[in-house]
């Protein structure tokens, strides 16, 4: 059972995955291997191989003592729910006599902040943690979702965050993942890599527990940012965050302004929002 506010946080994070509801249902989202039905009786249905992956965030339980576990680093990404924009992925290392200083800027998951503050936060605290973000303008993750689903690119991305930090700093026995998937496919979606950082732990939401994974999504959300004022300058255009229908009414402004042949350098095309789109004309 989900109550009204876990069930609306849920809906707006995947709100572009919705489909057709079966009956009795507020709304249905059908995620890449995971269908999420949401009942008028308040239970919430989580259906395929990646079920417990999604379900286990909204399970409560015991706080861990994850501030004790020191030295530590985490890995989180943003921009994977928004149409317009890059996927950014940061992994950061955090000691534990650096604890006072993250909380005198109150860092916590991006998500829980204000731009404002992140980019406050970012700013002062870039040059005093050991840090890699790595990219992806909108342009270079179609080409990549052109041989990889969404769960693969960003294994792929923090992959690389991983094995770029290990070359900068001694990485410690807690490295923890953000999980996105389960830890078995993961490590499938990597298969192929030449060089595989294997030693991780997985956990939803990580940011509230772990402080380097709450720092890495405020990284990766100022990068985030950064990339996202570049692309307005660049098209002098002002584009709408998330995937609703602000989103599909700015998009649709956007092609008539600069022609479809520009969407794919601005967004992810494989989005509903495209199809909307098309389906408009």
């Amino acid at each position: 059972m989900l109550n009204s506010e876990q069930a609306d946080r849920l809906y707006h994070t995947f709100q572009d995955k919705e489909t057709k509801k079966p009956p009795y249902a507020h709304w249905q989202l059908k995620l890449e291997n995971c269908v999420i039905t949401y009942y008028q009786s308040g239970k919430c249905l989580f259906q395929g191989n990646e079920a417990e992956v999604y379900a286990s965030a909204f399970i409560e339980r015991p706080n861990q003592p994850s501030y004790k576990l020191y030295p530590q680093a985490g890995s989180d990404e943003v921009g994977t729910g928004d149409y317009f924009g890059p996927v950014v992925v940061c992994a950061s290392y955090v000691c534990e006599n650096q604890l006072d200083l993250l909380r005198s800027y109150g860092i916590t998951d991006s998500k829980a902040m204000s731009d404002k503050d992140i980019q406050k936060a970012a700013k002062s605290l870039q040059n005093q943690f050991t840090h890699v973000i790595f990219s992806l303008s909108p342009k270079a993750y179609n080409d990549l979702h052109r041989r990889y689903n969404m769960n693969a690119t960003k294994a792929l991305l923090h992959n690389q965050a991983y094995l770029a930090l290990s070359k900068r700093v001694d990485l410690p026995e807690i490295c923890m993942v953000d999980q996105f998937t389960a830890e078995k496919n993961y490590f499938s979606y990597l298969a192929y890599e030449p060089e595989i950082f294997h030693r991780l732990q997985f956990e939803t939401k990580a940011e509230s527990r772990y402080a380097s994974v709450a720092l890495a999504s405020v990284f990766a959300r100022n990068r985030f940012l950064e990339e996202w004022s570049y692309m307005e300058e660049k098209y002098n255009f002002h584009f709408q965050k998330g995937a609703g229908a602000l989103v599909d009414r700015c998009a649709k402004e956007f092609v008539k302004q600069f022609g479809y042949d520009s969407l794919e350098q601005v967004a992810k095309i494989h989005f509903k929002n495209t199809d909307k789109l098309k389906e408009g004309e």
